[in-house]
């Protein structure tokens, strides 16, 4: 099979690292510059991808699409897509809802054919190796497998019934997340009380536990923006399978607190909390 053409959207840190293990085995791997930050514009210049001026070119080149972006653009975008009638394999790799993939396979279809991805792991650089679980068509599936294959994405298909990896990367999100958010709690009441070295002298006995680590609520902080709406369609999950969803919606509105941490570089732990005690 001749190498596909490829086009990402967007080349945000994650999506970048993953169109550039695209690149191993892609003709080509193209992102849309219009309107993309000059961020975007060196993360794709980094990674050896090619720009491409309009969505309507990266579309008509493009045999198969990563749609990699926050949550609440993920139909936004598909519907730009859907506009083209774009006719090669669509992968939704953002972190919505099962429900929400299926609208956009609904919206997409019949032209496209819609992969369902969730990506579990960090971004596939530095040698961390990410799982991009997938769902749908076997054929398309495989096509992904193939895109992937030899690089630092891992894939694995979950079934041919697209939401299954939604599913299962909001499961996976769900515990993952909320509990670095437990964490930032828990320490920032101990340090009100001026028990925090005692918490995590307590901590250490558990070498397993987050709390172990609390050099991490920053990197929460500064992910917090994109975490949030993440836990929201985890939330509309829980509740469309009858579950109590008042947790994560607690929880986003936690992060909520930090969203002007956006992606800071040189947050400390200080930093975060008291961001965090600031109404």
């Amino acid at each position: 099979m001749a190498q596909p053409t490829v086009g990402i959207l967007h080349p945000g840190s994650m999506g970048a690292a993953v169109a550039a293990c695209a690149v191993a085995n892609a003709a080509e791997v193209l992102w849309c510059a219009a309107g993309r930050s000059t961020a975007s514009a060196a993360r794709a210049e980094q990674f050896g991808l090619t720009p491409v001026p309009t969505l309507r070119e990266l579309l008509d080149r493009s045999d198969i699409v990563i749609s990699l972006c926050p949550p609440a653009a993920a139909e936004d975008l598909a519907r730009d897509v859907a506009q083209h009638r774009f006719t090669g394999v669509y992968v939704e790799a953002n972190a919505i809802n099962p429900e929400r993939a299926q609208r956009i396979a609904a919206l997409l279809g019949p032209d496209a054919t819609v992969v369902d991805g969730g990506l579990v792991g960090s971004p596939p650089v530095g040698g961390k190796t990410p799982t991009l679980y997938l769902s749908g068509p076997d054929d398309a599936t495989e096509r992904i497998e193939a895109l992937f294959a030899g690089t630092d994405v891992r894939t694995a298909v979950l079934g041919t019934e697209v939401g299954k990896a939604s599913a299962l990367k909001l499961a996976y999100a769900s515990f993952q997340k909320t509990s670095r958010v437990l964490v930032a709690l828990a320490v920032g009441m101990a340090r009100e009380y001026g028990v925090d070295q005692a918490l995590l002298e307590v901590a250490a006995r558990r070498t397993d536990s987050y709390l172990s680590e609390p050099g991490y609520i920053a990197k929460t902080a500064s992910r917090a923006w994109r975490w949030g709406p993440e836990l929201d369609e985890a939330a509309d999950a829980l509740a469309a399978a009858g579950l109590p969803a008042e947790m994560l919606r607690a929880a986003a509105s936690t992060l909520a607190r930090w969203n002007d941490a956006k992606d800071a570089q040189e947050l400390t732990l200080t930093d975060a909390l008291d961001r965090l005690a600031q109404p």
